[in-house]
Order: C-alpha cells, then sequence, then structure tokens
C-alpha cells in the first residue's frame, strides 16, 4: 500500500506578503497569490492527480479551485490541515513580537517547539494531526496521486515527524515551502520517503 502525496502550500495572502503570521485567521490571497494559484492549476493539468485535498481555511482553498477545476475534481476539506494557531502573534511579525517581548522572541527562534509563543498551539500536537491527518489520506488512497494543499508552518512540522527530524528543528531544516511550490512523499504504513521538496509549479514537475 503506497500513495504519493504531492504537498502544496497555498499561494501568497496578504498578511504573508507583509511577513505576518497568519495561523487561524481567514486571509485572502493577494493578487500574486492568485496567480500562483493558476500556476499550480496548470501544474496538475499537466501531471493529473487522483484525488485532492485541502485545509479548511480560505487561502488553501482557493489556492486549489484552479487544479480542481482543470482535473474535474471536487476537493476534499480535512481540518486537521489547518494552520497552527500562533496565539499573541496572529497578524503580527516576528520582529514585533521581539520589540515587545524579546526574552520570549530569542527562546522562539533558539527552539520554537519548546517556546512556542504564547498562546500558540502546542506545536508538538499540531505536528501530530497533522501527520495523522496525511496517513489517514494516503491510507485512503493507496497507489493513487494525491495533492494536498495545506500551510508552511504545519507542513514543516508534518515534515520532521514523518521524516523522523526533531520538531525543534523544523524552520533550521526547513526554513520556508514556497508558495504553491511541490513536495512530493512516497507514503505507505511503514515508511515515508522524500522525494522531492519545494519544486516551483511553473518548472520540473515532482
Amino acid at each position: 500500500m503506497t500513495a504519493t502525496l504531492l504537498l502544496a502550500r497555498h499561494g501568497q495572502t496578504v498578511w504573508h506578503a507583509e511577513n505576518r503570521y497568519a495561523g487561524i485567521s481567514d486571509v485572502p490571497l493577494t493578487e500574486t497569490g492568485h496567480a500562483q494559484a493558476q500556476a499550480l492549476g496548470r501544474w496538475a493539468a499537466a501531471h493529473p492527480v487522483d484525488a485532492v485535498w485541502t485545509s479548511p481555511l480560505s487561502r488553501a482553498v482557493v489556492t486549489v479551485e484552479p487544479a480542481c477545476r482543470a482535473l474535474g475534481l471536487t476537493p476534499s476539506r480535512e481540518p486537521d490541515l489547518r494552520e497552527c494557531d500562533f496565539g499573541v502573534v496572529e497578524g503580527r511579525t516576528l520582529a514585533q513580537f521581539a520589540e515587545e517581548d524579546p526574552d520570549a522572541a530569542a527562546a522562539f527562534r533558539a527552539d520554537p517547539v519548546a517556546h512556542p509563543f504564547p498562546g500558540a498551539e502546542d506545536p508538538v500536537a499540531a505536528a501530530g494531526r497533522g501527520a495523522a491527518a496525511l496517513r489517514r489520506i494516503a491510507a485512503a488512497h493507496d497507489g493513487e496521486r494525491v495533492l494536498v494543499v495545506a500551510h508552511n508552518t504545519l507542513l514543516r512540522l508534518v515534515l520532521c515527524s514523518l521524516l523522523s527530524i526533531p520538531l525543534g528543528e523544523y524552520r533550521r531544516v526547513f526554513p520556508q515551502l514556497r508558495n504553491a511550490a511541490v513536495t512530493e512523499l512516497r507514503m505507505d504504513p511503514d515508511r515515508v520517503g522524500l522525494i522531492s521538496l519545494n519544486l516551483p509549479c511553473d518548472g520540473e514537475a515532482a
């Protein structure tokens, strides 16, 4: 039983363009974000998948719409693919938080899992729910290719969890998942393999 999961971060949003944490807030895509969604749709048309899953947050749902139109598929929404709640930093930048609480910002930079933002979701719990969601999706699509659109921090935590990388290293090992770029995983019940990371959807296919 092996499934191929093609993970993509949603398109750019207004807050991400300003380097603000969006988290669980529903923030619209920018014009650039919509263009990225269209590019992902063209990629999907050229490299068809069998199913599409998405976070329930609107920025992910909107990002996947062009791909679904191209493929004639209806996306399934998975609540456990939502982004992490960033607590007091929702809608703000890390630099702004550092001005307010430099010690807490320094601790976050040193180990974002041991020292998450005040009021934020436990990153260990977020990694667990996200990894479990991908395992459920993989189990439901044996032998198939599945496009999964979700979020930067959640997917980095999940990649660390699935690939046995310490969670506290997610910001160092995976500095950024680019908007609408494709990361390919092969998953079976016992093993997870990383085939490609952060490939732009307007470049060579995953």
